[in-house]
């Protein structure tokens, strides 16, 4: 298991959480607002960005406390834990402590995979390109830590570019250069490392049977020159168009993740909440087949099965099962994972508080 014991304290309605003696299955059952989801929120925060809800840490710290929380998480290897937090002094930002030491979030990856499907993310294929870039940017971080790095940086050098750009002032040419290259450097970097991973998953795709859940066909949809030193050249062309503007018009931040039903040759767009939901099953089983066991894997499924017919369901569990990665799941009863509650280690959440059944 990837992890044996978690712990929540003053997170949302979690006043003094604690979860142990994990499986490689783990199912949280309550009512709705009982506190299920922030469970799996708080496990999100074990991995590089805002967490599956992008909620800003003052919002996560529960009303009853100081204005702080703290999500701590023990490994079955070696002594190893993993800690986030947030304090009085520092209501908006994270502190993140890795086997005690303090540390930057993106090193969480180092040590940790962690991808979710929640039900806000049944429309992705209907929502921004931004959101779609945040969903692939997570999958391609699970297998490649040191994307959380290339973005952070990419990000960066962007913002800085784009405020010189919207200055007035003429920017310094020289600065421009510099950002440039960090921008090309990073920027390629980025869009290759996505490029790569959606042609992994098409390919693992076109292995899995077409039922029970809808085939996607995935396309990575970019105009970002693969290469550093063509994209450095193309960013500097654009310094005058960009600037009109007022941001950056090239590169992987524009870039967009292309998915249609393969059975329809439909864009997701345009296919029913059923069938996109569908397809997002299906991506993250693929995706889940693609991690490699160098880390500790984590999925977290909110409300999964709620929507599965019996079929479904099973073949879901199968593969979830083959994957090897530990998994979280959330539901309003219990009855849905029936087929798996033997194996499983099952928890009531009622009001914040959590019971092991």
């Amino acid at each position: 298991m990837a992890l044996t014991r978690l712990t929540l304290r003053d997170f949302r309605n979690h006043a003094a959480t604690r979860l142990e003696d994990t499986r490689g299955f783990n199912v949280l059952v309550g009512e709705n607002g009982a506190g299920k989801t922030n469970v799996l929120e708080a496990i999100s925060l074990l991995a590089p960005g805002k967490g599956l809800r992008r909620a800003a840490a003052a919002e996560m710290a529960g009303r009853s406390g100081d204005g702080s929380f703290a999500v701590t998480a023990e490994m079955e290897h070696g002594d190893v834990a993993l800690a986030t937090a947030t304090t009085p002094a520092a209501p908006n930002s994270r502190s993140v402590r890795i086997n005690g030491a303090a540390g930057p979030a993106t090193r969480l990856a180092d040590w940790l995979s962690v991808t979710w499907l929640t039900p806000a993310m049944d429309r992705l294929f209907a929502e921004s390109p931004g959101d779609r870039r945040r969903f692939l940017d997570r999958l391609v971080l699970a297998l490649r830590p040191d994307h959380a790095r290339t973005a952070t940086r990419y990000e960066t050098a962007l913002r800085e570019r784009n405020r010189l750009l919207a200055d007035p002032a003429d920017p310094d040419p020289a600065w421009l250069d510099a950002l440039e290259a960090q921008l090309a450097e990073n920027g390629a970097a980025l869009a290759d490392a996505r490029r790569a991973l959606v042609a992994d998953l098409a390919r693992e795709i076109a292995t899995q049977p077409e039922a029970p859940f809808a085939r996607p066909a995935l396309a990575y949809a970019s105009e970002t020159p693969a290469d550093p030193d063509a994209l450095r050249r193309s960013l500097r062309e654009g310094r005058r168009r960009d600037r009109a503007a007022g941001r950056t018009l090239t590169g992987p931040h524009r870039d967009d993740l292309a998915v249609t039903l393969a059975a329809k040759n439909a864009p997701a767009a345009d296919c029913s909440t059923g069938e996109q939901k569908a397809m997002l099953i299906a991506i993250v089983l693929a995706h889940a087949a693609l991690t490699s066991a160098e880390r500790p894997r984590l999925l977290l499924l909110d409300e999964i099965a709620a929507h599965l017919d019996p079929v479904r369901r099973a073949a879901l569990y199968e593969r979830l099962a083959a994957s090897g990665a530990q998994v979280w799941m959330t539901g309003t009863e219990l009855a849905p994972f029936a087929e798996i509650e033997s194996q499983a280690a099952v928890w009531k959440v009622a009001d914040g508080i959590v019971e092991r059944v």
